[in-house]
């Protein structure tokens, strides 16, 4: 499933349960990292809700500035509802990217869109919250790459010790 070097960005995020849930789709979409900026999360992280523990394995780091924690190669990729932005289903994903997410309550600043590589947003009626968004967006990446592993082994090591469940006819 792993297609590239990705890599995730919020922006002062304010809620821990949103930032845990970032976590566990970070893991399940195989990120490299996740940065954050700002001291909301910090002083909330005792809630969190990373249930699957995926900050053991996938550094959750907290920076000054995103854009310090962007590797030479890699593109920068704003991801909110930004006017201008390309729709999300028009977007060619880069194979190395740092995907910068708005806050729950915000946008990401001028200084860090005009550093950016390419805005994208997702056309839908009203705003996701920076959870969902996140995983949209990773969702997308994965369904437009040409290696995605997609067979039973993948579900029997994916799924949950509580679901033995199959399609009647497979074996």
């Amino acid at each position: 499933m792993k297609t590239g070097c990705v890599t995730i960005g919020l922006t002062n995020p304010k809620s821990p349960t949103n930032v845990g849930a970032v976590m566990r789709a970070a893991g399940c979409f195989q990120v490299d990292g996740v940065y954050y900026t700002g001291e909301r999360y910090a002083r909330a992280a005792k809630f969190n809700t990373d249930t699957k523990n995926v900050s053991e394995s996938i550094p959750l780091i907290g920076v000054k500035c995103l854009l310090d924690s962007i590797e030479e190669d890699t593109k920068v990729i704003c991801v909110d509802l930004i006017e201008g932005a390309i729709p999300l289903p028009n977007f060619i994903h880069p194979t190395k990217a740092f995907y910068i997410f708005g806050p729950e309550d915000g946008t990401i600043s001028q200084q860090v869109i005009d550093h950016a590589d390419a805005v994208v947003y997702v056309p839908t009626v009203g705003c996701m919250n920076l959870a969902a968004s996140v995983n949209v967006l990773l969702y997308d990446r994965l369904a437009k790459t040409n290696d995605v592993i997609a067979n039973d082994e993948l579900i029997k090591k994916s799924r949950d010790t509580n679901n033995k469940v199959k399609v009647r006819g497979s074996l």
